[in-house]
C-alpha cells in the first residue's frame, strides 16, 4: 500500500502535458486483435489500467514491444485461444473494466469471445446489456454463466443488421463496432456514441482498411469488410486530465498553462468552467489558466435561477470531471446543484470534502448541492482515502488547496488514471510525496 503526504495551501506555477486519453486507449488497444498485422500506437499512458490490458493482450498470444516511452508495437498473429477459457483469464481479465472491449475483436476474428464480468470503479451499477444485445443482433449466441460471472459469446459468422442502441453507450458502441466491420453485409448504428475517442477508434479502423461512415454523429454505417490491415495510430491527450489540472489551477489559485490539449476535442468541458467564473485562455493549441487570486463566480441562468451542471453523453459534459467541478465550486462564490445521472454511487465521495469543511448537501445518491467558500474558509488538512480514480484525484486537489498536512490512502486508485502524478505536480511546485503503508 502506498500514500500521498501532501502540504497544501502552496501557489504552483509552471506548464503540465497531458497523458494520452486513457478511455481511448482502452479502446484501440482491444482492436489490435482485429489483425495479423503490426499496429503501432503512440502516446499511450503508463498507468494502471492501460498496462494491465497490455499484460492481458500478451497473454492471449500478442507480440508486444516497447519501442519508446509511450510507444508500443502490437502484433496478434498467433492468438492463444485457450486462454479464454482458463482460470488465469477469469482471474486477470475481471480487475479491468477495459477488458469487457475484448468481446468484439475476439467474436469478429475468432468465431468466440469472453470475459469475467470486469472490475473497475466501485461507482454504481455498470450494466453489459448494450454490448451484448448488440453482438447478439449481430448473430452471435449469448451465454452467462452465473456461478463464476463469467460471459462467453460465439458466432460462426456475423450478419450486418440494423440495431437502435438503448443507451449510447461508448464502449458498448466500441464493442459492436469492432465486430461489425468485420461483419457480412451492412450494420448500422443508431443512438451509437460519438465521443472523440469512439471517432478515434473509427478512424483508426477506416486506415486499417473498415469501411466506416457517419463518424462523429450518432448514426454509424458499417459495410463490412473480411479483413484489416495494419496501422499507426497517436492517441489523443487525456481530456478528464486536463479538465483536472484546471480545477487544480483554480483551486489553489495557480498560473498554469496545459500544454498540447487538442482543444477541437474538448467539447463543453471549457464552457462549464468558464460558468464557474474561471478564466480559460487559448494560447495555440494550449490552454492558459491566470492566477484567480480574487476567486471566481459562478455564473447564475438567466432567470436567476442557481447553475445546474449535469452530465450527458457527448458532446454533452463528461461524468468523469463531475467529480472535479463539484471540488472546485466549493471555493467558489455562489452556489451549484451537481446532477450526476449515470452512476449512483460516484458523489459519495462527498463525506469526506465535508469533514474538510465544504458546504455540501448531498440531495441524493445523484444530486449535491454546494455552496461556496469564496476562499474566506479554506478547506481543512486531513487524513483521506481514494475510493476511485476521479474522486482521488478531487480529494488531491482539495489537499492541495487545503491549509496543511494531508494524507492520502489507497493511492493505486489515483495511479490507475494518472500517470507518475507525484512528480508533474512537484514539477509546478506541488508539495507531495509517495510513501509505502502498511
Amino acid at each position: 500500500m502506498e500514500s500521498f503526504i501532501i502540504e497544501g495551501g502552496q501557489p504552483l506555477k509552471g506548464s503540465i502535458t497531458p497523458q494520452g486519453a486513457k478511455n481511448e486507449a482502452l479502446q484501440i488497444l482491444c482492436a489490435v486483435l482485429l489483425t495479423p498485422e503490426v499496429v503501432n500506437i503512440h502516446n499511450i499512458p503508463d498507468i494502471v489500467d492501460v498496462n494491465k490490458l497490455i499484460k492481458l493482450l500478451e497473454n492471449l498470444g500478442v507480440l508486444v514491444k516497447k519501442i519508446s516511452k509511450g510507444h508500443f508495437s502490437f502484433q496478434a498473429n498467433s492468438i492463444d485461444l485457450d486462454y479464454l477459457s482458463s482460470d488465469k483469464f477469469k482471474n486477470d481479465g475481471k480487475g479491468l473494466r477495459g477488458s469487457i472491449m475484448l468481446v468484439g475483436p475476439l467474436l469478429a476474428r475468432f468465431g468466440k469471445g469472453s470475459i469475467p464480468r470486469p472490475g473497475g470503479d466501485k461507482i454504481g451499477r455498470r450494466r453489459l446489456d448494450t454490448h451484448f444485445e448488440g453482438l447478439i443482433k449481430l448473430g452471435a449466441t449469448f451465454n452467462y454463466n452465473r456461478e463464476d460471472y463469467f460471459y462467453s459469446v460465439q458466432a460462426k459468422k456475423l450478419i450486418g443488421t440494423d440495431m437502435l442502441l438503448d443507451e449510447a453507450s461508448v464502449t458498448g458502441t466500441a464493442n459492436i463496432v469492432m465486430a461489425a466491420v468485420l461483419a457480412e453485409g451492412r450494420t448500422t448504428i443508431y443512438n451509437a456514441a460519438c465521443e472523440p475517442y469512439l471517432q478515434q477508434l473509427c478512424n483508426m479502423l477506416n486506415r486499417m482498411g473498415a469501411k466506416i461512415s457517419g463518424i462523429g454523429s450518432n448514426l454509424l454505417v458499417i459495410e463490412g469488410i473480411t479483413k484489416l490491415k495494419g496501422t499507426v495510430h497517436t492517441i489523443l491527450p487525456d481530456m478528464i486530465e486536463i479538465g483536472s489540472w484546471v480545477g487544480l489551477a483554480a483551486m489553489t489559485k495557480s498560473e498554469i498553462t496545459i500544454k498540447n490539449v487538442r482543444w477541437e476535442y474538448l467539447g463543453q468541458m471549457p464552457n462549464i468552467y468558464r460558468k464557474l467564473g474561471i478564466t480559460l485562455e487559448q494560447k495555440g493549441d494550449d490552454i492558459y489558466i491566470p492566477a484567480h487570486t480574487d476567486g471566481y463566480e459562478v455564473q447564475s441562468y438567466i432567470d436567476g435561477s442557481i447553475l445546474t451542471i449535469s452530465d450527458a453523453p457527448w458532446p454533452g459534459f463528461t461524468p468523469d470531471l463531475l467529480s472535479i467541478i463539484l471540488v472546485v465550486a466549493t471555493q467558489a462564490r455562489g452556489s451549484i446543484l451537481v446532477h450526476q445521472k449515470m452512476f449512483e454511487s460516484r458523489l459519495f465521495f462527498v463525506d469526506k470534502l465535508i469533514d474538510m469543511g465544504a458546504k455540501i448537501i448531498l440531495c441524493d445518491p445523484h444530486r449535491a448541492t454546494v455552496i461556496g467558500h469564496d476562499f474566506k474558509s479554506k478547506l481543512k488538512a486531513t487524513t483521506l482515502t481514494s475510493p476511485d480514480i476521479r474522486a482521488g484525484v478531487s480529494l488531491l486537489i482539495a489537499a492541495l488547496s487545503a491549509k496543511g498536512t494531508s494524507t492520502i490512502h489507497n493511492i493505486e486508485q489515483i495511479d490507475r488514471g494518472y500517470e507518475d502524478i507525484e512528480n508533474r505536480l512537484q514539477k509546478i511546485g506541488a508539495k507531495i510525496k509517495r510513501v509505502k503503508t502498511q
